[in-house]
């Protein structure tokens, strides 16, 4: 037998309960469709007469599937080894559904017509009778046009490839099926009937430099076998083997086949005579094709009501939205209180249990947490002379964090402590110091007006704004985070390399560098624990101890290069067991064990290998001052009017940082292909964000807000993922996500019991650690950002695209002129972000505010608005 693979493309509508008897799955994308059996099986029975005259609606491009049909058989090697004496082998038959084209969306649709009529290749009344012989004519047809450009076409060879037994040794004996087919197929109640007058025949062969389609008329219906006993069209449609993932022999097979499923349309073909007509034919059913795919799409049918309401709107914000006031928490309210009891007890009773899952989250959740707030405890100990140190970090996480595990309606959602927040504490030291005020009441003060302004915010549904922010400015501002934690884990090692591998060793004046220039350093906006670490780890050597450390340590290039090697270390330790679950090694149980708990495993290994597998080599460790009195309030009346009203502008700026902040984490946590669907609540998580800085402020302890990467990585440890393979490329999906506040719960409880593990052994955990830590974080937050995706597309072939929604629906140029457009806010950005300049941070909302219009109004006058929507799609 011979070694070629046949495919057998069908095309299949879902009409009803028949399909599950012939085991064809369901699939939600696909909708349902009426199509006249009886009038196709009439057309296949009564010959050509009663198919001239058959009526039936056109078939929309959504309203019918394809399958794949795939014969495999046995290599001609072993064939010959295996075959009995009578030339009996093996064929091996799978079927797969493939959707068809949307001439409304996919611009391949068009441009394959419009490269066909160019170059058409019509033969409108074939003699022939057999297969072979059509086939043949067809080619021939091809090589011999005049402009052909397939210098090495063989006809004969051509022909070998269409079929299964190319190659085969025994004569006589092969299997002589086609490799490749698309048909068509009606669903009927005993199972499905082939549309039999029509038959798409693909092929790719190394020998071909371009795609070609040939269409050809037969004069009279073929009996051609099983499935194809009236055959009066034949499209042959040949490509070579290297193609853009939109561009293969079978994309263009996809193409035609939709045009043909429909009995009307190969009506008015039978009735064209010349080569024009039959042309004109092909575009009017085009259009129709493209008027019917841009009716709405019903498949929203198959969501739950509580997932629709993830989706953002796409109706214009008017000024009634934001009244009556209070209208967006009772919704949000309404939408959260039932499933409340649920989220508890999902993964926990029932016949699903996810126990495991829930562990290993929360241990994740944990290390992820405590990191970054030991970093800014650290930070705030030192710019605020000990008012604000780890242990009141700590504390106000942990509070922090169990009030909004239980009342929060977004759970998943994790608060943290970040680098702006720092910065806006430093200013108010600064602003205390300048003018004589009490640092903890004039802090209080600050917070309670923001806390003020986000509860207009929630009450006046202002979170409806964030509405307006579409998919391209979210991966913008998330992709110009994850940049921020590769940025300070360099910055920081860079560091390093300059105080202990440096050629000078005796001048220590470069290391004692101010606050606000180390503030500098970092970037903004929820780079999380990194820019701590560049400032408090970093500025001051012998201060970076604890308490009762020694004096500092004289330079030593041993630090340096253990420290690169520690770092790069975790990052391949933790990025290698967050991939293992992919690797066949164990059972896969323990994988996603292994995976779900990659960084706790690799901060414990090389913390270890650091303090005590290079224990000669001294490594500084993190600020830490014990407070003298966790709980204590600010004397709020020990301020005078002027200095309050100081404190609401600062407020003011405060507020904004929170709302963007907040709601764009929200946004991205709940983003539709994480297919939850216990609903959200923007507006009461604001307000509850509100009340828990009210706390916070009064007894001095570090404000929180919503903070990526951590939320959606939260929400990625949660879900169940599945590999799917689209025309060669492997992708993962989500399932479905168990929504539990259970985690949540635990880490905040874990982080609060970490009080007791200061100064030891906390500080046993090195910088170097921490900096592969934001690398590990950094690698993992880009793994689903679109416009990183396309960026990468820069540097690949076309062959390699995958077959995003994107690629399918929008010019390659137009793609490339959008990913510009979007570097050049990303550099906006970067420009404000990561200032040195500490006031120009603080306006920093203002900037991501303004993409807004950029996107709106600037965009749509470069790039067709129509475009524009199909990359900020969802899928």
């Amino acid at each position: 037998m011979a070694g070629a693979t046949r495919h057998v493309f069908h095309l299949q509508p879902c009409e009803n309960s028949s399909m599950s008897q012939c085991a064809y799955p369901e699939d939600a994308g696909y909708l349902k469709c009426d199509v006249d059996d009886a009038s196709e099986t009439h057309e296949e029975s009564l010959g050509e007469e009663a198919f001239d005259t058959v009526n039936s609606s056109i078939v929309s491009g959504e309203s019918v599937r394809f399958f794949v049909h795939v014969n495999l058989q046995v290599q001609p090697s072993q064939a010959a080894e295996s075959e009995l004496p009578d030339g009996c082998g093996l064929l091996h038959t799978s079927r797969k559904y493939l959707k068809l084209k949307n001439f409304e969306e996919e611009i391949r649709a068009h441009r394959d017509l419009d490269g066909f009529l160019d170059r058409a290749s019509i033969i409108l009344n074939e003699t022939a009778t057999s297969l072979d012989d059509v086939l043949r004519a067809m080619l021939l047809r091809l090589v011999h046009k005049p402009d052909n450009t397939e210098p090495d076409c063989n006809v004969d060879l051509l022909m070998a490839v269409l079929f299964t037994d190319a190659g085969t040794p025994m004569e006589g004996k092969a299997v002589h099926l086609l490799s490749d087919t698309i048909q068509g197929v009606t669903a009927t109640v005993t199972g499905v009937q082939y549309q039999q007058s029509w038959l798409c025949i693909i092929c790719t062969s190394k020998s071909l430099l371009k795609r070609h389609v040939c269409i050809s008329r037969l004069v009279r219906p073929q009996n051609w076998g099983e499935n194809c006993c009236e055959v009066r069209f034949v499209i042959l449609v040949l490509a070579p083997p290297k193609m853009k993932s939109t561009k293969t022999a079978t994309e263009v097979g996809r193409t035609f086949a939709t045009m043909f499923l429909d009995i009307t349309f190969r009506q008015k073909l039978l009735k064209t005579r010349t080569e024009e007509e039959f042309k004109e034919a092909l575009v009017h059913q085009r259009q129709l094709l493209t008027v019917m795919d841009q009716g709405p799409n019903p498949s929203l049918k198959n969501y739950s009501i509580s997932s629709i309401c993830v989706q953002k709107s796409h109706q214009p914000l008017q000024h009634k939205d934001f009244f009556p006031v209070g209208k967006g928490i009772r919704e949000d309210f309404a939408r959260r209180f039932p499933v409340y009891s649920l989220d508890f007890t999902d993964g926990i009773i029932g016949k699903n249990k996810a126990v495991g899952k829930f562990i290993t989250t929360t241990l994740f959740l944990y290390f992820a947490c405590l990191l970054p707030t030991i970093a800014f405890g650290s930070l705030n100990d030192e710019i605020t002379y000990g008012a604000i140190d780890v242990q009141k970090t700590i504390a106000g996480q942990s509070i922090g964090g169990l009030l909004y595990a239980l009342f929060s309606g977004q759970p998943l959602v994790v608060l943290l402590t970040t680098a702006p927040l720092a910065l806006y504490t430093h200013v108010i030291r600064g602003i205390c110091d300048d003018y004589e005020l009490d640092f903890n009441t004039f802090y209080a003060w600050t917070g309670l007006w923001n806390s003020f302004f986000l509860a207009l915010y929630a009450l006046f549904n202002f979170s409806l704004i964030m509405s307006l922010f579409k998919r391209s400015t979210e991966e913008i501002i998330a992709l110009f985070i994850s940049m921020t934690f590769v940025l300070d884990a360099v910055k920081g090692t860079v560091k390093i390399f300059q105080k202990y591998y440096g050629i000078s060793h005796g001048n220590h004046n470069a290391d004692h560098i101010s606050v606000l220039s180390l503030l500098g350093l970092g970037t903004s906006l929820n780079t999380s624990f990194h820019t701590a670490l560049n400032t408090s780890l970093l500025a001051n050597p012998p201060e970076l101890t604890s308490v009762s450390s020694r004096s500092a340590e004289h330079p030593s290039r041993e630090t340096a290069v253990l420290s690169l090697l520690i770092m790069l270390g975790t990052l391949w330790l933790s990025y290698t067991l967050y991939q293992f679950k992919k690797s066949p090694y164990l059972h896969p149980y323990m994988r996603e064990i292994l995976s779900d708990c990659a960084l706790p495993i690799s901060v414990l290994t090389f913390s270890l290998i650091s303090s005590y597998g290079f224990r000669e080599i001294k490594m500084s460790k993190f600020r830490y001052n014990p407070s003298e009195s966790l709980f204590k309030i600010a004397e709020m009346q020990s301020l005078s009017l002027g200095a309050i009203g100081s404190a609401m502008g600062l407020g003011f700026l405060l507020s904004m940082l929170f709302f963007i902040e907040q709601n764009l984490v929200a946004a991205l946590a709940n983003a539709p292909e994480n297919r939850l669907v216990k609903g959200t609540a923007y507006h009461w998580d604001l307000l509850l964000v509100a009340v828990i800085n009210t706390g916070l402020s009064l007894f001095g302890m570090p404000w929180i807000h919503a903070a990526y990467p951590h939320s959606p990585l939260h929400v990625r440890a949660l879900a169940v993922v599945e590999e799917r393979v689209e025309n060669g490329h492997i992708y993962e999906t989500i399932v479905n996500v168990w929504e539990t506040r259970l985690t949540t719960l635990g880490a905040s409880i874990l982080v609060g019991f970490s009080l007791l593990l200061l100064p030891v052994p906390l500080q046993w955990i090195p910088k170097p650690v921490l900096y592969g830590l934001f690398l590990y974080i950094a690698l993992t937050s880009i793994d689903a950002n679109q416009l990183f995706e396309r960026m990468a597309l820069l540097l690949k072939d076309q062959a390699s695209y995958p077959p995003t929604h994107y690629i399918r629906r929008v010019p390659q140029r137009k793609i490339h002129y959008f990913t510009g457009l979007q570097v050049l806010q990303l550099l906006l950005l970067c420009a404000f972000g990561m200032s040195p300049l500490p006031y120009m941070k603080m306006i920093f909302p203002l900037i991501m505010m303004a993409m807004i219009p950029i996107r709106y109004k600037l965009l749509p006058r470069i790039i067709e608005a129509k475009y524009l929507d199909a990359m900020d799609a969802e899928h």
